[in-house]
């Protein structure tokens, strides 16, 4: 790194949502935090899994579904959520959707 920072003055440029499927980017991997953003088509969806990390994911635009630890709940921008390691999640994006994902220290 030649800069004490990373800056991202546009997160919405760096992960254009695609006409269909999903595209995922890493922006940042470092300290034991990396930093990814996805970009849904309408209609796709990350099927329910787990993370071995605790992991937060932050809707920053769309709207969809988002399903953790056996609950649904609207997904939409500003939606928020910190899950500790091995819960169950899923997320259907009803409309083109991007959101950012942090996998934490174990």
């Amino acid at each position: 790194m030649t800069t004490p920072y990373t800056l991202f003055a546009d997160l919405a440029t760096e992960a254009p949502i695609p006409a269909r499927g999903i595209l995922s980017q890493t922006l940042s991997n470092e300290g034991d935090i990396e930093f990814l953003l996805f970009a849904f088509a309408a209609g796709e969806q990350l099927s329910e899994h787990t993370s071995a990390r605790p992991a937060i994911i932050h809707i920053l635009e769309g709207e969809g579904e988002l399903t953790v630890g056996g609950d649904t709940h609207a997904a939409r921008p500003g939606t928020w959520l910190r899950m500790a390691p091995d819960v169950k999640h899923g997320l259907v994006a009803r409309t083109p959707m991007q959101m950012a994902l942090y996998l934490l220290p174990r």
